[in-house]
C-alpha cells in the first residue's frame, strides 16, 4: 500500500486497518460511539488552524477530518448498514435537490429568493424525515439543530430559527432589556444563595446573550473564541511581569496583578 491522491486508497487503508485478521487492534476495537468524540475534535483543530493561518496545518487537519467519514463508513458497511459511497450520493443528491437554481436550468433566482426557497426545501426534509421515523409530533424548525454543538453556539442556531418565524425581538432595545432582566434575576438568586435557581438564572443570561449576538450580526461563538485568546495574551503578559520582577504570581497579590494586567491593557488601546 502506497500513499495516493486517490480517494479509493484512502478507503483501501481503512478497510485494511479495520480487518478482523490483520488490521490494526486499536482500530478493529473502535465503534461509532468511541470515536465520535475525535470527529468533534478533527473540526476544532481544522478551526485552528484556519484561526492561525496555517496552510501546512489546514492541509495535515483537514485529512485527519477527512478520514473520520471514512472511518464511521467502514464500520457501517461491516454491518450492512451503508458504506462511503451511499455517503458521497447522499450529498451530492442533497446539493443538487437544494440548489435548484443552479442545476435546474428553468429556475432563475435571485440571493433572497434562495435562502427562501432553501429554508422551504429544508422544511420539506424534516416532514419527510419525521414520516419515515413514525413521528407523532409536529415536526420542529429546531429538529435538526444538533445537540452534540457547544451550547453557545446552539443557543445562536436556536434562537435564529424560531425569528425566521417572527420569535423575536422587534429591535436590539428589547433584547438589551431581557439581558439586563436576566442579570438581575441572576443576582437575586445569588443574594439568596439558591445554587440550583442560579445555575437556571445564569443559563438564561447566556441564553439571551447570544440573541444580542446575534441581533448584533455577531458570532457569539466566535466573539467569545476572541475574547479567550485576549485573555491568554493579557495573562501571560501577567506572568511575564512576574518573572521580570522575580514573584510568584501567587503571591504577588491582586493589586499587583491588576496593575500589570492594566498595563498590557493600556498598551493594547
Amino acid at each position: 500500500m502506497k500513499p495516493s491522491r486517490e480517494f479509493s486508497t484512502l478507503v483501501e487503508i481503512m478497510a485494511a486497518l479495520r480487518d478482523p485478521e490483520t488490521g490494526c487492534p486499536w482500530d478493529v476495537e473502535q465503534d461509532f460511539k468511541s470515536i465520535r468524540h475525535f470527529t468533534i475534535e478533527e473540526a476544532y483543530e481544522v478551526a485552528d488552524a484556519i484561526e492561525r493561518d496555517d496552510f501546512d496545518d489546514l492541509c495535515a487537519e483537514l485529512g485527519d477530518l477527512l478520514l473520520q467519514p471514512v472511518f464511521h463508513a467502514q464500520m457501517a458497511s461491516e454491518i450492512n448498514y451503508f458504506d462511503i459511497g451511499d455517503v458521497i450520493e447522499g450529498i451530492c443528491e442533497k446539493l443538487i435537490r437544494r440548489h435548484p437554481h443552479i442545476f435546474d436550468s428553468e429556475n432563475n433566482l435571485n440571493s433572497g429568493a434562495v435562502l427562501d426557497q432553501w429554508e422551504q426545501i429544508k422544511t420539506e426534509e424534516r416532514k419527510k424525515r419525521a414520516l419515515k421515523r413514525g413521528e407523532a409530533k409536529v415536526p420542529s424548525l429546531l429538529d435538526d439543530v444538533p445537540r452534540p454543538l457547544p451550547s453557545l453556539l446552539r443557543a445562536e442556531k436556536l434562537s435564529k430559527r424560531a425569528a425566521k418565524v417572527g420569535f423575536d425581538w422587534p429591535d436590539m432595545e428589547g433584547v438589551l432589556a431581557k439581558c439586563r432582566e436576566e442579570l438581575d434575576e441572576v443576582e437575586v438568586e445569588m443574594a439568596r444563595g439558591n445554587s440550583g435557581r442560579s445555575h437556571e438564572e445564569i443559563g438564561d443570561l447566556l441564553f439571551a446573550v447570544a440573541n444580542l449576538a446575534r441581533k448584533a450580526g455577531v458570532s457569539p461563538e466566535a466573539a467569545l473564541s476572541d475574547a479567550n485568546a485576549k485573555f491568554v495574551h493579557r495573562f501571560e503578559y501577567v506572568e511575564q511581569r512576574c518573572a521580570d520582577e522575580d514573584i510568584d504570581p501567587a503571591q504577588a497579590g491582586l493589586d499587583r496583578l491588576q496593575l500589570y494586567w492594566d498595563e498590557i491593557r493600556n498598551k493594547e488601546k
